[in-house]
């Protein structure tokens, strides 16, 4: 099994490292560029207004509704799926294998990926279908067969449609489940396969609640465990403070030089620095995955440029916040002071491996070292317990939209042999290898920005259409 797993993963992180290193940095890029000119620079001239709709009337009780979600429900669903592993797990690892400064480059993904949501989720508004029961459906699925039309658009809705449910469905839940039950053997030793089964039978009595439970556990949940780890994260900040300028001068500093820490090249370093923030950065906020805009298809708002605004804070809040939070917390007590990563002279890969810290144990790592020793192991169990509200609650919204694009491909009858298969996934994701579970979601999410983005392209003229008629 072992050498099974050894094979595998050297033949997907191969098929990654071309997918990232080139066509997702072209392809995110360029799909940010293209709408923040087009729509001249939306993600600033309408933050404001994404502001007021989404903490203007906030309320976590968004009640039930025959169809559809409210705004807020939407986006909370939306950031359930951005705010996960990606935030800790993810960033760290971006952290250890890029520098520092892959933070910097997750930054210019995330502004420029302000436009491309904003694109997504106006799109998926202009496209929703209310089917014959009521209830509303929408995704890129709709948009590519709107962009494209005869069997090439059938063939890449299709297409799409098959990587979403490997990718998050199936892949990415197990990376959810991979990351929780690691913290928590971390925490409290508890054994990995025992956690997954745990969270495997909450996860079945949610599912079978459909999207208007998980929608009311995700509005709830989500701005009760953003807060509570925000908190938790400037208390370290706090005692940390003295380092807070060196750690934004480290981020700045490896963001065009990394070579200086991780070694090579510059030409090596400065690429490894930047696709670590792009594969990063996509897993993080999902701008032009086309994942959210399947929560965001279903918002009950009066027109689509009311969501799209609504969807550019989701991507704000769970990079320039949360992510920045988790990186701003590791450097600084890492890489700072008498961090075991400050000043490193000689090979960064062999105090690495001696230093026995990895991107799953590294933000507890950095807690633990920033509380004095009186705390004892509170550091490693604050870490767990955010990291097991994170990556549930996108566990719920990537099964959902997974769930929505299996039952595109074999009608709503699949539904149940649908949730049942990914049952069995969030299990066997606790007791695989880390890092084959990991590159395995990579690949699958890398994939389904493809023809996610080709639509984008495609449909430019009917998103700048949406902008309100003074601004265009």
């Amino acid at each position: 099994m072992e050498q099974f797993q050894a094979a595998a993963l050297n033949v997907v992180a191969k098929i990654n490292a071309y997918l990232s290193d080139y066509i997702l940095i072209a392809l995110l890029v360029g799909v940010g560029l293209y709408f923040t000119i087009r729509t001249g620079f939306v993600q600033v001239r309408y933050f404001g207004e994404g502001m007021k709709k989404v903490f203007g009337n906030l309320s976590l009780k968004g009640g039930k509704n025959k169809s559809g979600l409210t705004s807020f429900q939407a986006l909370a669903t939306a950031i359930a799926a951005q705010v996960g592993t990606g935030n800790i797990v993810g960033a760290c690892g971006a952290i250890l294998i890029g520098g520092p400064g892959a933070i910097f480059w997750m930054w210019i993904i995330a502004f420029f990926g302000m436009a491309t949501i904003y694109a997504e989720a106006t799109l998926a508004q202009k496209t929703r279908v209310v089917n014959e029961d009521g209830s509303v459906a929408g995704g890129p699925v709709y948009y590519i067969r709107t962009a494209f039309k005869g069997k090439f658009g059938k063939f890449l809705a299709g297409f799409f449609a098959i990587a979403i449910t490997l990718a998050l469905g199936f892949m990415g839940s197990m990376v959810q489940s991979n990351s929780i039950a690691s913290s928590m053997k971390t925490a409290f030793g508890v054994p990995t396969w025992v956690i997954g089964a745990i969270v495997a039978v909450l996860c079945i009595f949610i599912f079978l609640g459909g999207i208007q439970r998980i929608a009311s556990v995700t509005e709830k949940l989500v701005p009760v465990m953003a807060v509570f780890y925000l908190v938790g994260g400037l208390v370290i900040l706090g005692i940390r403070f003295r380092y807070i300028p060196e750690t934004f001068g480290l981020i700045f500093k490896y963001a065009f030089t990394p070579n200086a820490l991780i070694g090579g090249g510059i030409g090596y370093a400065l690429k490894t620095a930047i696709s670590q923030g792009a594969k990063r950065g996509l897993f993080s906020n999902e701008a032009g995955m086309g994942s959210t805009p399947h929560a965001h298809a279903m918002a009950n708002v009066e027109k689509p440029h009311d969501q799209g605004v609504v969807a550019m804070i989701g991507v704000f809040i769970d990079t320039f916040v949360v992510l920045t939070m988790t990186a701003l917390v590791v450097i600084s007590t890492l890489y700072t002071g008498n961090g075991p990563f400050a000043n490193v002279s000689g090979n960064f890969a062999e105090v690495l491996a001696s230093s026995g810290i990895d991107k799953t144990n590294m933000m507890q790592t950095a807690f633990t070292n920033a509380l004095p020793s009186s705390f004892g192991n509170f550091g490693n169990i604050f870490v767990a317990i955010c990291l097991l509200f994170f990556a549930f609650s996108t566990i719920l919204s990537w099964n959902f939209f997974g769930r929505l694009n299996a039952e595109y491909l074999f009608g709503k009858k699949f539904s149940k042999v649908y949730t049942v298969i990914a049952i069995a996934f969030i299990f066997l994701g606790s007791i695989l290898s880390n890092d084959l579970v990991w590159e395995l979601t990579d690949m699958f999410n890398n994939i389904m920005v493809i023809p996610n983005v080709l639509a984008l392209f495609a449909l430019g003229s009917m998103v700048v259409a949406c902008l309100p008629k003074k601004n265009k």
